[in-house]
This record gives C-alpha cells, sequence and structure tokens, in this order.
C-alpha cells in the first residue's frame, strides 16, 4: 500500500529530525477507503498519519482524519502540527483551517526564528474528576499508587478534541519509571473513551514534564501529544492554577525530545499549542 501512496514524514514538537513525535502525512488522500487509510497508518506504523481528504475552495481550508496503526483518532495534534508546516512550505505562511471529526481546528503559521512555527486553536476545553473506579483500574495496570500521586493535582477526564486521563506523578523519579500493563491498560482506556494517558510531573507553573502512553493506538508512548497539551490547558484552567502560558517537556525519557508551547488565555475554553516541525531523515 505505501508503495502507491505519497506518503510525507515529518517529525513535530521538535526543531531537530531526531526530536519530537513522528507523523505520516498524505496530502493527496481523496481516493483512499478507510481501510485504506488505516493500512497506510499500520505500515507507516508512527503513533498517527494525517490524510488530507478534501481542499475547499478557498485554498487554505482542508478536511483532514488521523488514523493510529490501529485506529482511526478524532484529533491529532502533533499531525495537525505537522501538515501545517508541510502545507505551509507549499502554500506559505498563514491561517489554515482544518475540519477534523473532533470539530474546527485553526491553525496560524509563521516564520520565527528563519523556521516554520505552528499555532493550533483547540475546540473548547473541558474537564471532570475521573470516577473512582476508573482511576484504580488504571493506577494497577500503570503499576502506580495513590502515593506516587502529586495531591495538588487531583486527576481529571479532560478534553481538547478527545479525552485523556490526568495524573501528576508526585515526583521526576516516578514519572520516569514507565512500565506499564499494555493491555490492561488499553482495556481499561478503551472502556472509557480514554485517548491517552496524560502523565505529568510540575518543575514550576511555567514548566512541565509529561510522557503519555497510548495503547488504544498501537503505541505504548508518544513523544510529544499536541492533543493531549489541549486537553492538559483546559484541565489546568478549570483547576484555576498554575500560569496561563507554559512549556511541556516530552520525549525525554524516549530519546526525542520535544517542546510544547502552550496558552489557556483565551475566554471559551480553547487552547493554544504551539510548535515547529520538520522532515524525517531516511535511509
Amino acid at each position: 500500500m505505501t508503495n502507491t501512496v505519497n506518503i510525507l514524514r515529518y517529525t513535530a514538537f521538535t526543531h531537530e529530525p531526531e526530536g519530537g513525535n513522528p507523523a505520516g502525512i498524505v496530502l493527496d488522500a481523496g481516493e483512499l477507503s478507510d481501510a485504506e487509510m488505516l493500512a497506510v497508518a499500520a505500515e507507516v506504523g508512527y503513533s498517527e498519519t494525517a490524510f488530507v481528504t478534501r481542499r475547499e475552495d478557498d485554498g487554505r481550508a482542508f478536511r483532514v482524519r488521523y488514523f493510529a496503526p490501529s485506529a482511526e483518532v478524532d484529533f491529532c495534534g502533533h499531525a495537525t502540527i505537522a501538515t501545517s508546516v508541510v502545507l505551509a512550505e507549499r502554500l506559505g505562511t498563514g491561517r489554515l483551517v482544518f475540519d477534523t471529526n473532533a470539530g474546527e481546528i485553526v491553525v496560524n503559521t509563521e516564520i520565527a526564528d528563519d523556521t516554520i512555527l505552528a499555532t493550533l486553536t483547540s475546540v473548547p476545553t473541558h474537564s471532570r474528576p475521573v470516577g473512582e473506579e476508573a482511576l484504580a483500574e488504571a493506577l494497577t495496570a500503570l503499576g502506580w499508587s495513590h502515593a506516587d500521586l502529586d495531591p495538588a493535582f487531583p486527576p481529571h477526564v479532560a478534553f481538547g478534541g478527545v479525552e485523556h486521563l490526568m495524573l501528576a506523578a508526585a515526583s521526576r523519579k516516578r514519572l520516569s519509571d514507565l512500565h506499564y500493563d499494555f493491555d490492561g491498560l488499553r482495556s481499561v482506556m478503551t472502556r472509557n473513551g480514554w485517548t491517552t494517558v496524560n502523565l505529568f510531573w510540575r518543575e514550576n507553573d511555567e514548566r512541565f514534564h509529561s510522557r503519555n502512553p497510548f495503547p488504544v493506538g498501537g503505541v505504548v508512548e508518544d513523544p510529544a501529544t499536541g492533543a493531549a497539551a489541549a486537553a492538559f490547558g483546559g484541565y489546568l484552567r478549570v483547576l484555576g492554577t498554575g500560569s496561563s502560558e507554559f512549556t511541556i517537556i516530552q520525549g525525554v525519557d524516549m530519546g526525542r525530545p520535544s517542546t510544547l508551547k502552550v496558552s489557556i488565555g483565551s475566554p471559551d475554553g480553547r487552547t493554544r499549542v504551539s510548535g515547529g516541525a520538520v522532515e524525517m531523515v531516511t535511509a
């Protein structure tokens, strides 16, 4: 399948090919069926591949779908950033609009420090406490206990296009030690409709460290998760804690360091997530 489809490979939330989260991008996917898009995503093997299935008359609005290796995902932040950089390289910088399964996503692209920076604005976010039974199941699958959690950040399920479980680690050491029951966590996530588990540790109010298990997509962990960052902004907004602008450091423990810039200043609960993307170096 991949031999007949033009697949671009970019890595997002980095300016180095060795960092960030890789995404496949298919700019001319209008003739592909759902099964074919899923097959391409599985062959590519990245956490998500973005498929541009339609371009609107104004030339800067697109229908975009996202597929993980094992399922379609309603919204993917890092693939949105990567696709936006690819389009900006071809069309010039400016405003882009993506029609996704989660709703309309507006992306602004601009030149910053001689590179293209993309900033997506999420759909309206919301966040709620997670149920005790689901939390207990998730902690068991992760091999965590309540003592591993930071009590300053109550466990929530947050939405920024898709839902994510939010769990705050009490220490950086706890965050760095991630060995979990893949099938067990996938089961509880599937039953509760969670796309990733956003594990995070607060270094300070303007700098967080994060890891994102993604077993429902057939991937052990994401090195950069824009959708979770958008939801995390909504989570902090509901809690009323921290700074309105902050940085998320992700992927370090995987050897693919990533930097996500987040702003939660929007009055309607939308989160802005910014980053760059570069083409992957392939053999």
